[in-house]
């Protein structure tokens, strides 16, 4: 006969089988109960495949399936935007309809759920603000991007999942921090819920008339979120996600250290001062499986590390398809950006020349953005014809091509919070060249050529002449010393750069805000 006993160790309960002998009880097995998974609410304006304009949407596409692999039950949820594929829509399940009280109006929203990549997605739907072809970009940002914030916090109790974190994402999901603990935090359902806000863009703050707090906001009733959001001349919602938020964090520790600093902090710093103690920097990652030149159909020659000669392939590929002299044994040097200041442009192009007439280089572009840059590049190019190319516009597969053709990718942003580039240069076993700054100081080593050590290249200073004398070195390390460069690249196959690692640190981080 087997009975069950209740027994006590340290601060657990478990059961143990206890057999009944009649004259004494044995323990023969013992069960100890697994922590339930940490349920996360990760909120975003937009997340790949179904809207994506920049770095958010690859963090918010890719972040809660790593997530969700290391046993945190993450779920997302973003707009229902019209552009939406069909493809995406026609699996979607309707799980409610309802009305948000938004200021004086009652919204309708209507609450859809897709299993995608083995994550649980929530989107909400409402023409009126959300069907829309673009992200932003309309006059009337502010509004819908308020009505968002409002009605994800309402739908909470319309799904099937209740969050013990909502994960906020930028300055459009900022008002939250702040509805919650105004307006939410009295009902038991919210009671204890936390919020983490996470920086990806300082530049981007949400900044509107201050008007705007009293209607449709709704929030100017409150003196706390009125002298918490309002700066002299403008309602500021990443203002109130800093002030508001149990935790906030951006995409490198680095960053996180310099927008204490005016230069950086676009304004704010004084904030991520005061609130240094709940203020840290994670490095975003990529997702290993796209960005794999083992793997990639976009480009020419599958390769690694293995077979690092078949790189070589995918340089005479491009320079025929780019209509560039072909070489296999030349320097290529790529560059995959936005075309403006922050990007370090204003550093390129004064020492440009300099750098063709001086380096047997072959020099490839791709990126859009300002006008000056634009037309500058495109004079580079018929100058140096053979040599350069400017694709002004963006491909994704034709970027692939070009990490995967280049020895050299040139990032010398002034600022960087995090960059993606240096990340899949590494991966195609590409060099970059960086400045020191935000996460492109904290993901590449830079070249020692005393202990042969590094990952890359880099230069410290906004200063041009500076990069130029940091890319000569990389080119001289380039014809010079083979073995060395080679051995730069294999230095770099050796980090992991993947979500896998950002994923267990966001995992320590709920775990500590928990208090588990």
């Amino acid at each position: 006969m087997e009975k069950y006993t209740k027994v006590q160790q340290g601060s657990l309960s478990s059961y143990q089988t206890i057999k009944d002998t009649g004259s004494q009880s044995l323990p023969v097995s013992e069960v100890v109960p697994k922590d339930p998974p940490i349920k996360v609410l990760f909120a975003a304006f937009e997340a790949s495949p179904f809207m994506k304009t920049g770095g958010l949407g690859d963090v918010a596409g890719a972040l809660p399936r790593y997530l969700c692999d290391i046993g945190v039950d993450t779920r997302l949820i973003m707009p229902l935007f019209s552009s939406i594929k069909e493809e995406y829509r026609k699996n979607m399940v309707k799980l409610a309809e309802f009305y948000v009280p938004f200021s004086w109006r009652n919204q309708y929203l209507g609450l859809y759920k897709l299993l995608y990549n083995n994550v649980t997605i929530y989107f909400l739907d409402n023409e009126y603000y959300f069907k829309r072809d673009k992200a932003y970009g309309y006059f009337d940002d502010g509004e819908r991007i308020a009505f968002f914030s409002k009605a994800l916090l309402e739908s909470i109790e319309y799904m099937d999942f209740k969050p013990e974190i909502l994960h906020l994402n930028d300055w459009h999901t900022a008002l939250s921090a702040v509805y919650l603990r105004e307006m939410y935090q009295g009902i038991d359902y919210f009671r204890n819920m936390k919020t983490i806000f996470t920086i990806h863009n300082l530049k981007f703050q949400g900044k509107f008339d201050p008007k705007m707090l009293n209607d449709p906001i709704d929030l100017e009733r409150y003196p706390n979120a009125r002298r918490q959001l309002l700066e002299p001349d403008a309602v500021n919602f990443m203002l109130g996600a800093l002030n508001y938020a149990d935790y906030i964090t951006t995409v490198s520790p680095t960053y996180a250290e310099e927008v204490k600093d005016a230069f950086f902090g676009e304004g704010l710093q004084e904030v991520f001062s005061r609130r240094s103690s709940i203020f840290r920097g994670i490095v975003n990652g990529i997702d290993y499986d796209v960005y794999n030149p083992k793997t990639d159909k976009n480009i020419f020659t599958n390769y690694d590390i293995d077979t690092l000669a078949d790189k070589k392939k995918n340089k005479k590929g491009l320079q025929r398809e780019l209509g560039l002299e072909e070489r296999d044994d030349v320097c290529v040097i790529g560059l995959i950006s936005r075309l403006t200041d922050q990007k370090g442009m204003d550093l390129l192009c004064p020492i440009f020349e300099e750098m063709m007439d001086t380096l047997d280089v072959q020099f490839i572009l791709l990126g859009q953005g300002d006008k000056k840059y634009e037309e500058t590049f495109r004079f580079f190019e018929n100058k140096y014809r053979g040599r350069v190319s400017s694709s002004i516009c963006f491909s994704e597969g034709r970027s692939r091509r070009i990490y995967a053709a280049s020895d050299l990718l040139l990032v010398p942003s002034i600022f960087e919070p995090c960059g993606l580039s240096q990340l899949i240069a590494m991966r195609y076993l590409t060099l970059p060249i960086v400045r020191k700054t935000g996460g492109l100081k904290d993901t590449v080593e830079p070249y020692n050529k005393f202990t042969k050590e590094g990952t890359g290249f880099a230069f410290q200073n906004i200063n041009a002449h500076e990069l130029l004398f940091t890319i000569k070195e990389a080119v001289t390390l380039y014809y010079d010393d083979k073995e060395t460069f080679e051995r730069l690249i294999k230095n770099s196959t050796k980090q992991d750069y993947s979500w896998k690692t950002s994923a267990k640190e966001y995992k320590k981080l709920y775990k500590e805000l928990l208090g588990k």
